[in-house]
């Protein structure tokens, strides 16, 4: 296995913990449409999925597409305007990140959240300047699982993708990795579901905490 170079995160749910900022947006609009709002313990699982999927928990699967697509768009104008107020790293991270840039290892994001949120919560936590690459759900033509955004980090990061971790919460985070030739990690500590069996994801490991991902460079 060529040595590694660069350490790849999923954003939501793996390198940040958006989940409370994500969840009062969702809040919010509920109580806009007088919909009972939900737990946060419901709400957070749910949120690597996305606004569609948030927005079909709290108002059902079966929405009309132009009921879904006002409800959508609501959301993220909501979440837009304050999507970084609880938003923080994972406990542990940062010593994670300072660590790679300490040992001249680079690190980025591969997400599918738009680059209109995603490059203002990185730029609000003081990140956008320590990446390597951040690539968003609408940087490349297509999104995780499809390899592309992931080959296009590579570029960005002057890396090969064999170079490259790729550390996700989710199952299409772990295909993505695998389609680009990247070994992946599973980051347990984020928004997974108790339904959700990782074990058929076909990760090359686990991650307790954010700190295991040193163990594997």
């Amino acid at each position: 296995m060529a040595k590694i170079s660069t350490v790849l995160f999923d954003l939501d749910g793996t390198l940040i913990d958006t989940a409370p900022d994500m969840a009062l947006a969702l809040d919010k609009l509920c109580a806009e449409e007088h919909q009972p709002i939900l737990p946060f313990a419901q709400v957070r699982p749910v949120v690597s999925n996305g606004s569609v999927a948030l927005v079909k928990l709290a108002f059902g699967e079966h929405l009309e597409d132009a009921r879904l697509d006002y409800l959508k768009q609501r959301y993220l104008a909501i979440y837009q305007q304050a999507l970084a107020i609880e938003s923080k790293l994972f406990a542990g991270t940062d010593a994670v990140l300072k660590r790679l840039e300490t040992d001249k290892l680079k690190w980025g994001v591969v997400t599918n959240k738009p680059g209109w949120l995603t490059l203002p919560l990185m730029q609000a936590l003081k990140l956008d300047t320590r990446a390597a690459c951040i690539v968003s759900g609408d940087s490349t033509q297509n999104r995780k699982p499809h390899p592309e955004p992931m080959h296009y980090a590579c570029e960005l990061a002057g890396s090969n993708s064999e170079e490259c971790i790729y550390i996700g919460d989710a199952r299409r985070d772990i295909e993505a990795g695998r389609n680009a030739g990247m070994k992946t990690l599973i980051a347990d500590y984020g928004y997974i579901g108790d339904w959700e069996n990782t074990d058929d994801w076909g990760a090359d490991a686990h991650l307790e905490k954010p700190e295991d991902i040193l163990l594997h460079i």
